[in-house]
């Protein structure tokens, strides 16, 4: 308020009436980019031993593997995403098949993450033979090597408004639902199990659990907060999708 000289709440709600572009920015300040490298380790654990042999043993060889980091803020999760398919699969077969698309409502975090450049406090999360396997050391920075970082597509998307990403095996959305009310995380929420395949995967953070959506999805470890996409959810009072999302589907 003080920034743009609004003397109360009214005079900067018709400032934000008259001036669009102060909503973004008025977002990107309140939204707070914590992320880390396998953050909360123990769900990591848990997708590799148990979510993508899961999918792998219901998928062709030929059949590609979606992933969608909604919410990915500066990119860590995203990236934590291609290591640990990348360790699953080996390195032939994550190049060849998987494709993860990783999107925020922040143009700055978002910038951030495609660079894929962390000072060094940044990446002591990440176990040494994996720090060495997938960054490179640039004049004290770690960069995120290039030919794992291809598989990785940065785009803007409003969860509230734009049509989700479709037909994702795993989709990974954490400590990003508590900024809703309740009506707008049952729309995302709606709009997450349109995004995913059936007996595709939802994971989410800490603070956010489904147990008043068992329509649509079912727990498979609580403790974890992974879920389960259940078929045939009735989804018609709750879903209101956009007619195109601005990320493109590669």
């Amino acid at each position: 308020m003080n920034l743009v000289g609004a003397s109360d709440f009214v005079s900067y709600r018709e400032y934000l009436e008259n001036c669009p572009g102060e909503f973004t920015k008025l977002f990107n300040t309140v939204l707070i980019n914590v992320t880390t490298f396998f953050r909360d380790r123990i769900p990591w654990e848990f997708m590799s031993a148990e979510v993508i042999p899961r999918i792998l043993a219901r998928k062709a060889k030929d059949v590609p593997i979606r992933v969608w980091s909604a919410g990915c803020a500066t990119g860590e999760e995203a990236f934590t995403l291609a290591m640990v398919l990348s360790e699953a699969l080996g390195a032939a077969e994550f190049e060849s098949r998987v494709k993860i698309y990783a999107t925020d409502i922040d143009d700055g975090a978002l910038l951030a993450a495609q660079r894929g450049y962390f000072p060094a406090n940044q990446v002591a999360s990440v176990p040494g033979h994996l720090l060495q396997k997938y960054f490179v050391k640039v004049e004290g920075w770690y960069c995120f090597r290039k030919e794992f970082r291809r598989n990785l597509f940065f785009g803007r998307h409003d969860l509230l408004q734009d049509a989700p990403i479709p037909r994702v095996d795993i989709l990974v959305c954490r400590n990003t639902l508590m900024y809703f009310n309740a009506p707008a995380q049952s729309g995302v929420l709606a709009r997450f199990h349109n995004a995913l395949t059936e007996g595709g995967y939802l994971f989410l953070g800490r603070a956010e659990t489904l147990l008043a959506h068992r329509a649509t999805f079912r727990p498979v470890d609580l403790r974890r907060r992974v879920f389960a996409k259940l078929p045939s959810a009735n989804l018609n009072t709750q879903l209101h999708l956009a007619v195109e999302s601005p990320v493109i589907d590669r």
